[in-house]
């Protein structure tokens, strides 16, 4: 069995399986995934059927990162022969005097020249009468919002990866990593592998890994939930005539038109209780549930129904909820990605600039707001915000 590669991926969930596809563009045959449980296991943050895809953010760095999103799903899907992202259009809506203002949106969509309406409540309640909202409520509408096809794309990934020539092993847990000779060893499975540089896409096990290499960052990984409602209206909510949307106030509330289940998904973001990736269960939390249903009702009460079913994932959050992308301090040939619970929209371009960074050392896009050593990661009891 051969075990010196060129690249090694650790974590083949949406972020890892990126990062061995375009690694393996470049590489084929020397590009090695590594993922300590089953291919599209549960467990982690990447799977279920949807996850939101936008161009709306509040930075416009954000914005420049998500356009290159895009462009990289893109690439990859059509190398494919099949798309991974079903575009709805987006709708990001929220009271006047929200937690989380629509300014600092739509200020950033003008800097990047990305187009975008501003509706009143009047004109949400006409396109969308599914929705009861009083006047006092904002909305801003992108075209391109829509969805993230978050199984498929894993798959689609993990299948050009192989195509390309990458070998990916699953239940290979990794039990060391150091780096030896210019070279860095990764030990999974009881198996030592050797490359020249290292992609680490662990999601709420990064830690463990950055305590191999004697770092660690002030991370917070939270049980999160999802709830496919059974809506008797089912047309009212198909992809073709209803968007994507976020409720931007605290809390905040996500969901989706029918796609995967005969259901709408409605979520809470990050309203998840601090757990461990190794503590943590699978079963929902009822006042969750309970907040997100009265919620819904409220507000778009035609999607509510029976419950499907609630699925439980996890969220790995940075203090300030921006991604880690960078190299771990000391350890040049090692890359690290963090998706800080908002990533898998980004989850090609973020296994991209992965590639660029072990390939060539750098990449044109600008992580300046994404380093290990910014100075709220330095602290140990750092102030956290998780709303943006």
């Amino acid at each position: 069995m051969r075990t010196d590669f060129e690249y090694i991926v650790l974590g083949l969930g949406g972020l890892g399986s990126a990062a061995a596809c375009w690694l393996a563009r470049h590489a084929g045959r020397d590009v090695l995934g590594l993922e300590q449980f089953e291919l599209g296991h549960v467990r982690g943050e990447s799977q279920d059927h949807s996850r939101i895809i936008r161009l709306s953010y509040h930075t416009p760095g954000y914005v420049r990162l998500a356009k290159r999103a895009y462009e990289s799903w893109d690439v990859v899907g059509r190398e494919a022969g099949e798309s991974c992202v079903l575009v709805t259009g987006g709708l990001d809506l929220a009271p006047r005097d929200s937690r989380i203002p629509l300014a600092p949106y739509m200020d950033s969509l003008r800097a990047e020249d990305v187009p975008f309406e501003h509706l009143d409540a009047a004109e949400i309640r006409y396109r969308w009468p599914q929705w009861a909202i009083g006047d006092d409520v904002h909305g801003l509408y992108q075209l391109q919002g829509g969805i993230a096809m978050a199984a498929r794309a894993n798959a689609v990934h993990q299948r050009l990866a192989r195509e390309h020539g990458a070998t990916l092993r699953d239940n290979a847990p990794v039990s060391a990593v150091r780096s030896i000779g210019g070279e860095v060893e990764v030990v999974a499975g009881g198996t030592a592998y050797r490359c020249r540089k290292l992609a680490v896409a662990a999601g709420p096990w990064s830690n463990q890994v950055l305590g191999y290499l004697g770092q660690s960052l002030p991370l917070e990984v939270t049980q999160e939930q999802v709830t496919y409602f059974a809506t008797p209206h089912l047309k009212d909510f198909a992809p073709d005539r209803f968007p994507v949307w976020i409720w931007m106030d605290d809390p905040c509330y996500y969901g989706f038109p029918v796609f995967g289940e005969p259901a709408t998904k409605i979520a809470q973001d990050a309203g998840g209780k601090v757990v461990t990736a190794d503590t943590r269960s699978f079963t929902p939390d009822p006042a969750n549930s309970a907040r997100v249903r009265d919620w819904a009702t409220a507000h778009l009460p035609r999607a509510v129904g029976p419950e499907l079913y609630t699925k439980t994932c996890l969220y790995t959050l940075t203090p300030d909820r921006d991604f880690v992308l960078d190299t771990v301090p000391g350890h040049p040939d090692i890359a690290m990605a963090i998706g800080a619970g908002h990533a898998f929209k980004f989850a090609s371009v973020i296994g991209r600039i992965l590639s660029e960074l072990s390939i060539a050392g750098a990449t044109p896009t600008d992580l300046t707001p994404f380093r290990f050593d910014r100075p709220v990661l330095q602290e140990a009891n750092p102030v956290r915000n998780y709303m943006q």
